[in-house]
């Protein structure tokens, strides 16, 4: 049985939830919150009608190794949640949720994924190895991103991303 890897990052977001929604439902905003190490590029002509059934083909460049990746909208509830789950890339498994709760400073941003390796136990040694950091490393620069793009007082806010690794 694969073993199934979790995370979950929260961020609060200066900004009205139904603004912070609308820049997340906007599938050209990933390409502005993705490092750039990745050379990631939505392949779907733009632009992508954001709903439940929906399907976005991207790629990216992964340790040098160039990658095909399509998901599916599976769930598309505004302006408080939607996820994503891989229909074709690296990963065995990938579901992303994205939840949006109002707050009294703005709005509540969750980030939950789920995943799978392929290849057993060649997949949780490499998740040992690199995956799992790399991982981190993206997301870390996507909270940076994130608060750069969306926080009008970004520099009045924590500098490390919260959440569980």
């Amino acid at each position: 049985m694969p073993r199934t890897y979790s995370f979950e990052r929260t961020q609060l977001l200066r900004r009205p939830l139904a603004e912070t929604f609308a820049f997340f439902a906007e599938p050209a905003n990933l390409e502005r919150i993705t490092p750039e190490f990745l050379g990631f590029q939505i392949l779907t002509p733009q632009p992508v009608a954001m709903r439940a059934g929906t399907l976005i083909d991207y790629k990216l460049r992964l340790f040098g190794m160039p990658l095909g990746w399509r998901t599916l909208i599976d769930s598309f509830e505004p302006p408080f949640r939607f996820s994503d789950t891989q229909v074709r890339g690296p990963y065995r498994l990938w579901h992303h949720e994205h939840e949006f709760s109002e707050a009294p400073e703005g709005t509540w941003m969750v980030d939950r994924v789920w995943y799978q390796l392929p290849l057993g136990q060649l997949g949780r040694l490499a998740h040992g190895l690199f995956v799992g950091r790399t991982l981190k490393r993206i997301f870390d620069h996507r909270y940076q991103a994130i608060q750069r793009l969306l926080s009008p007082t970004a520099a009045a806010l924590p500098e490390t991303p919260a959440g569980r690794w």
